[in-house]
């Protein structure tokens, strides 16, 4: 497709209740169908929820029992990937024939996984990406993804990927996105700083790409009463600002950065404009060096327990 519209949703989840993240969810893929749009992007941990502002009652070297129960509480709040929120958004998407990049918090076993599903249409959900490397406090309450789990989807639209959050700052990370032809490059993220945008800018810069940046505007009233947060309990405080935004392939910013409110942002993609901007900087092709440089990839899915029975006999 030589050119669309794209959307990202700069909404608030209900971090009590992913079922209701995912029916506000669909019914705002509904809503930029209306508008025209054919991709969508969702912030990091729409589903299942963000906690921002809690510590979960882990000073160094101890565990306090509030911090098992918060910990307990937001376990129970994430989604399984055979779960109903994830069957409201697929049906979304195949209602509407919009692709969807949606944060979430994936339980898997004992543990919780920062996640962004990718959602095509018909196919309902056709992929993954893990975050590989959870920021200072996130590390107590998320697992680390492997690198089976940072895909480039082939689409009608484009090449589509996501790295989510602070993954943006990983060099290698992003290089491989590039060697994969991403050209709509997903950063849900919950960073609403104002170097944020700079960041998208010189990622689009650099990979030539489109970047499609979405961030949660959201309060402290959308918490429940008893969550703990270190920024206050006044329900009018804000706790994430948005900021999202939308960056074409030379870095200029086709809409955001908003900081009002919740809203959903729309630009048009020109797809020729990725070829444009290879012109004259290919960072895995004719601006790369690959005689000096060469970056090694390991994507094989990491496993703790591996049965013998799983190996092939050898002859």
């Amino acid at each position: 497709m030589k050119s669309f519209k794209a959307a990202v949703a700069q909404a608030a989840s209900n971090p009590a209740d992913a079922l209701a993240s995912a029916g506000k969810a669909a019914a705002i893929i509904r809503e930029a169908a209306g508008e025209g749009a054919k991709l969508i992007v969702f912030p990091e941990a729409f589903l299942g929820g963000y906690p921002k502002g809690a510590s979960f009652g882990a000073p160094i070297g101890i565990r306090k029992p509030e911090g098992r129960e918060a910990f307990r509480d937001y376990y129970e709040r994430a989604i399984d990937l055979d779960g109903e929120e994830v069957a409201l958004i697929a049906e979304a998407t195949a209602e509407t024939g919009l692709f969807a990049v949606m944060g979430c918090i994936e339980r898997d076993g004992g543990t919780l996984y920062c996640t962004v599903l990718f959602f095509d249409g018909e196919k309902g959900l056709i992929g993954k990406h893990r975050k590989l490397m959870p920021t200072a406090g996130e590390r107590l309450i998320w697992g680390f993804g492997d690198g089976s789990t940072m895909p480039v989807f082939e689409t009608p639209l484009g090449r589509i990927g996501a790295v989510i959050c602070w993954e943006n700052y990983m060099p290698m990370l992003r290089m491989h996105m590039y060697s994969q032809g991403v050209s709509l490059y997903c950063a849900p993220t919950a960073d609403d700083r104002d170097t944020w945008l700079p960041s998208m800018q010189h990622i689009a810069l650099e990979g030539r790409c489109f970047v499609l940046s979405a961030c949660q505007h959201i309060t402290r009233g959308a918490f429940p009463d008893d969550h703990e947060c270190a920024l206050g309990d006044d329900p009018d405080t804000v706790l994430m600002r948005g900021g999202s935004a939308i960056v074409d392939p030379l870095g200029n910013v086709l809409a955001g950065p908003d900081f009002e409110g919740e809203t959903v942002l729309y630009a048009d993609i020109d797809m020729a404009a990725v070829a444009r901007g290879k012109y004259d900087f290919d960072v895995t092709g004719h601006y790369a060096r690959p005689d000096i440089f060469q970056l090694r990839v390991d994507d094989r899915p990491k496993r703790a327990v591996s049965n013998i029975s799983d190996e092939p006999l050898s002859e």
